[in-house]
């Protein structure tokens, strides 16, 4: 007899599928389909070892088949099954979730249960012009067949069916026919399906023969059903967690990971992943989202960034815990507060492993913070608790090579560049080649510079600043070194306005013309064995422009010019010269004089020569002037 009906679908029982179970991509339905195949499996076999099912279990595989010719996908279990009155209730009631009164039935055993049978099941009308459900109850009732096409109506039958368990029959709607094709099913199977816990088959293993691909006998399995990530530590070696790396990426990593953190956590939540720190140079966006997400073995999403703090984007690997929901919003689990507990124990588990090798073996941790740096950094700059942790074990590393915790470097340079207000100053450079000039001055004053050239260092140093208390990161070529780091009052430079102003645009029409480059003429009594002129570039205006560069909201700073600035000792005998013939010429004998002689020109050249300035024509006009002074 065939029975026909409305499913019901009303206001009071539609809300909670809604609310909780979002598809944001119609490809999820495979997901969903084989999801609940494997919890039906699940249900058998711990209603088996309870000894509730006496019978004999048999072959638990998940089969999922193609069958081109009929346009249908089919995925089948050996599960549980269903009676004509169990769907009548968990399909056609969809307010309904048998996984839910499964667990309360049986919450001691039940740990495996993947999610909520009945209510995934209606994704897959979103691929389907039609679907199928023949299902035959464990208890050995009539099999049932129940069919539907998208609408409120259905058909409920009973059928012959020989085992017990479910077929879910897809008849694929045209405009989905990409569901019916080999490639695009397994490629969905390897995405959602890699680590189920039950094996799922899809079709028969291949081997090359007569010039072309055939089947053999053997079932071609696409899941790893007990990951590496479920079993213990203690019985694991570092080949394993590299080969599973290695699986978890096989495209897209090159570099192996320095070392990896084994989560396993059963209270106050559940647990369990491995975590990957890989070599973290440069380029942050590139690095983001190699985090799976899983529940229960079930992918939920490789796109973490919002559920995990933004640092941990970084980190590679697996993160699997049945208290992350399985088909909810970001947004919803964003806010969840599972997921924030969750979060906040893997920030404290970072920081313990980072700590612990520090203190375990320095040495080797000093090697591998280069490529660390700017994921602690990152960490540091957008997590309070974990910046907290990792002010312990951060580096500052200098110029030669040598590194330094934040208390050791204090230690360090506090004696030396404390400056005349009690400030430290921490001087550093961003390219030791362009900035060698400035590094070698400070070196000859016994003061130490540091090396930040990474992409979050100006970012960094913002921070440090308001860490460290009277401490200022200045970059070595902003000013003349005895004015970064100033010790006493600077003596006052004795000239007219009329002679700043005429030596000003004397000197000006000496600089070449760079792009979104300007500058100004400064004038400072440095000694007479100081060098007659330098450029330096202000430390705000400089740093304001890198940050730019990294921070949307800032990007007016981006588009100002350069600003530099050339420095003339007024106490070297060159300057000398040029003041004094300035007080008996006028501005336009002044420049005509100067640019005749060259010489003026050569030291401003010089100066932009060290500050690696000096390009092109300008640059080949000065090898040039150079070798005709020769």
């Amino acid at each position: 007899m065939v029975q026909k009906g409305q499913i019901g679908v009303t206001t009071d029982n539609i809300f909670p599928i809604i609310k909780k179970f979002l598809y944001s991509d119609q490809e999820i339905f495979l997901r969903e389909i084989v999801s609940n195949a494997v919890d039906a499996t699940q249900k058998i076999k711990t209603l088996s070892d309870r000894g509730e099912f006496k019978g004999e279990l048999g072959n638990l595989s998940v089969h999922v088949a193609i069958d081109k010719d009929n346009k249908t996908l089919t995925i089948s279990d050996r599960g549980i099954g269903m009676s004509a009155e169990e769907v009548d209730k968990y399909i056609n009631q969809i307010a309904l979730s048998s996984a839910n009164e499964f667990l309360d039935k049986y919450k001691d055993d039940a740990n495996a249960i993947i999610g909520h049978f009945g209510l995934g099941f209606y994704s897959s009308f979103m691929v389907s012009k039609q679907v199928e459900i023949i299902s035959k109850s464990y208890k050995d009732e009539p099999a049932v067949k129940w069919t539907c096409d998208g609408s409120p109506e259905f058909t409920m039958e009973t059928v012959e069916k020989e085992s017990r368990g479910t077929d879910i029959v897809l008849h694929i709607d045209d405009e989905y026919s990409e569901y019916l094709d080999k490639g695009r099913v397994e490629s969905l199977l390897n995405k959602y399906c890699k680590f189920l816990p039950v094996p799922i088959v899809f079709g028969k293993k291949q081997e090359w023969k007569e010039d072309k691909y055939v089947d053999t006998d053997e079932d071609n399995v696409i899941n790893d059903v007990n990951p590496l990530w479920r079993r213990q530590p203690s019985a694991l070696k570092d080949e394993d967690y590299l080969n599973f790396y290695r699986d978890l990426y096989p495209m897209s990593i090159t570099e192996e990971p320095m070392f990896w953190i084994h989560l396993n956590v059963d209270y106050p939540f559940n647990l369990t992943g491995v975590l990957y720190f890989p070599k973290v140079k440069s380029n942050i966006d590139l690095q983001r989202n190699k985090i799976q997400l899983y529940s229960n073995q079930v992918f939920v999403t490789d796109s973490v960034e919002g559920i995990v703090p933004e640092f941990l984007t970084l980190l590679h690997g697996v993160i699997d815990s049945p208290d992350i929901p399985l088909n909810v919003s970001r947004s919803y689990l964003q806010s969840d507060n599972n997921v924030k507990k969750i979060s906040n124990h893997i920030t404290k588990k970072v920081a313990d492993k980072l700590e612990e090798l520090f203190k375990k073996d320095r040495t080797q941790f000093e090697e591998k913070w280069d490529s660390l740096k700017m994921f602690v950094q990152y960490g540091m700059l957008t997590e309070e608790r974990f910046n907290d942790r990792a002010s312990k074990f951060s580096l500052l590393k200098n110029v030669d090579g040598k590194s330094f915790t934040f208390d050791e470097y204090k230690t360090l340079v506090e004696s030396s560049q404390t400056d005349k207000n009690g400030d430290i100053i921490y001087l550093y450079c961003s390219n030791t080649q362009e900035q060698y000039s400035h590094i070698e001055a400070a070196k000859e004053k016994g003061y130490d510079v540091l090396q930040l050239d990474g992409q979050l260092d100006v970012h960094w140093v913002g921070l440090l600043e308001q860490k460290l208390e009277k401490t200022r990161f200045v970059r070595v070529d902003s000013d003349i070194i005895d004015h970064i780091i100033q010790k006493e009052d600077i003596k006052e430079v004795e000239l007219t306005e009329e002679q700043k102003e005429s030596l000003t645009e004397t000197v000006k029409a000496q600089m070449p013309v760079i792009e979104k480059t300007e500058f100004g003429v400064d004038f400072k009594s440095l000694g007479e064995n100081s060098k007659p002129i330098q450029i330096t570039q202000n430390e705000f205006s400089r740093r304001m422009k890198e940050m730019a560069a990294m921070q949307q909201q800032m990007a007016f700073y981006g588009e100002m010019p350069d600003t530099y600035q050339v420095v003339l000792n007024v106490q070297h005998p060159l300057i000398n010269e040029l003041i004094e013939a300035s007080k008996e010429k006028d501005k336009e004998a002044l420049l005509s004089e100067t640019t005749s002689s060259g010489k003026l020109k050569h030291i401003v050249d010089l100066a932009l020569l060290s500050n690696g300035m000096l390009k092109g024509e300008a640059l080949s006009n000065f090898v040039k002037r150079s070798f005709d002074m020769i």
